[in-house]
């Protein structure tokens, strides 16, 4: 796919809760983590409901239930059924039974959620490699996952077994930090066969058209905590992104983010659905670039980013991210931002 490379965050007038129809939510990081809901998650999509947006939530968390998922978030505050969560273990479901026979069985490495997604789509979940599997799928199976499904994947697919992944995030949200994701997982059975799965999440097609599918969104807008899952994803299938700075990205990530890494808009957290988003101005200073958002300044030197002014940090932020994508162009930037960050207390 052929893109303009995106050399600054946009801006917008109105509400990004009234300029689209559907926020595509990720869930880990961006509503809650360690099962609490992040500050301002909930008052913020009950807002942007009112306003008329729908809300879907699409994670590569293949551990739980839709159902599960619509329950927890019910029980935060933000009504939800199972028909409004969108799962990788849904996405890579569909993938294997377009490839395996109806009824087929498949060897599972993962929690109840890819179990309940199989047998949506028709195949058989079994737990050993002796049980004649038509395909391999491994999901996140959380913190308790026996070590011994490892060894049932490495087995199967050593004998040729095709072999599937819901996603490839090497890490996860959690209330006390960042543990292992199913990527963590997967470079197990990787290491191991020397074998490469086929992978359904989010960045990916996939993921993408599971989605779409299940939401019918005309105009959606992607909500995420991660450059190479939620932003990548949003890139690949040619849809507007938000990031929110509530969970894996950090304002230095952001910074030296490649252009299928850099979101439409940023935001600190979920309130930024419910706002307008200012317009990052350009001026030339002397031959040098120069980038405006409220009261900063920012441009690039030799070797850092420099960064003047006051004002909210989100608009310096903004500014900074300016001043780095255009002189990074199609790559990512090297340069130093970590004073001008500093200055922004973020």
């Amino acid at each position: 796919m052929s893109q303009t490379v995106r050399t600054r965050p946009a801006g917008s007038e109105r509400e990004l809760s009234r300029a689209y129809d559907t926020a595509l939510l990720d869930l880990d990081g961006v509503v809650y983590a360690g099962g609490r809901a992040i500050p301002h998650a909930v008052r913020s999509l009950t807002a942007a409901r009112d306003a008329g947006m729908h809300l879907a939530y699409v994670t590569n968390n293949a551990l739980r239930t839709p159902d599960t998922v619509a329950a927890h978030l019910t029980e935060l505050g933000v009504p939800a059924q199972g028909s409004d969560v969108i799962t990788s273990a849904q996405a890579v479901a569909r993938l294997i039974s377009d490839q395996v026979p109806q009824g087929a069985r498949v060897l599972v490495v993962g929690g109840e959620g890819l179990r309940v997604a199989l047998r949506e789509r028709g195949l058989v979940p079994v737990e050993s490699a002796d049980d004649d599997p038509a395909a391999v799928v491994q999901g996140y199976g959380g913190p308790d996952l026996a070590w011994g499904r490892f060894a049932e994947a490495c087995y199967a697919v050593q004998r040729g077994v095709p072999w599937f992944a819901s996603n490839t995030d090497r890490t996860i949200p959690s209330g006390r930090g960042i543990a292992p994701g199913n990527g963590a997982a997967v470079e197990v059975v990787r290491i191991v066969t020397g074998g490469e799965p086929q992978v359904a999440g989010k960045p990916l097609p996939p993921m993408h058209r599971e989605t779409i599918l299940r939401t019918g969104a005309q105009r959606p807008l992607v909500i995420g905590d991660r450059l190479d899952t939620d932003i990548e994803g949003a890139f690949h299938g040619d849809v507007d992104s938000l990031l929110v700075l509530t969970g894996v990205t950090d304002p230095a990530q952001l910074l030296a983010a490649p252009p299928h890494h850099r979101p439409v808009y940023v935001a600190a957290d979920l309130r930024g659905v419910l706002t307008g988003h200012p317009e990052v101005g350009q001026e030339d200073d002397g031959g040098k670039a120069v980038f405006r958002c409220g009261g900063w300044r920012a441009s690039a030197g030799r070797q850092h980013l420099d960064l003047q002014g006051e004002g909210t940090p989100l608009d310096g932020l903004r500014a900074l991210c300016a001043a780095a994508w255009t002189a990074a162009g199609e790559d990512g930037c090297r340069l130093d931002g970590g004073k001008a960050v500093a200055r922004l207390g973020l």
